[in-house]
């Protein structure tokens, strides 16, 4: 006589074993996220007259800025080199977490 419940688990489905794939995939993803953390992101502009290097979690670690990039007659233009190298660098780590994190398929990451 049965007691109620789904006999075999559910449909024959293994709770455990998809508990246990679940918390694996968590330890994976959680290792991607901080491998991606630590990695850095270099980008120049302006033929190398702007440098940034940032790291994965888009915090802006250098800046280098050529000396006969600045004008003071001409400010904008350095503002535009220093904001499109800060951004091509930000893009290459979004770029790089949608590849790594991608490829786990989990829905509202963001990605």
């Amino acid at each position: 006589m049965s007691r109620g419940g789904f006999p075999g688990g559910f449909g024959g489905i293994n709770m455990n074993q998809i508990m246990k794939q679940a918390k694996k995939m968590q330890e994976d993803v959680s290792k991607t996220q901080a491998d991606l953390a630590n990695k850095t992101y270099e980008s120049t502009t302006g033929g190398g007259a702007v440098y940034v290097k940032m790291n994965g979690e888009k915090r802006l670690l250098e800046l280098k800025i050529k000396k006969e990039v600045v004008d003071p007659d001409d400010v904008e233009m350095l503002q535009d080199l220093i904001i499109s190298a800060v951004n091509e660098a930000t893009n290459q780590a979004d770029q790089d977490a949608a590849k790594e994190l991608g490829k786990y398929n989990i829905p509202g990451l963001g990605l």
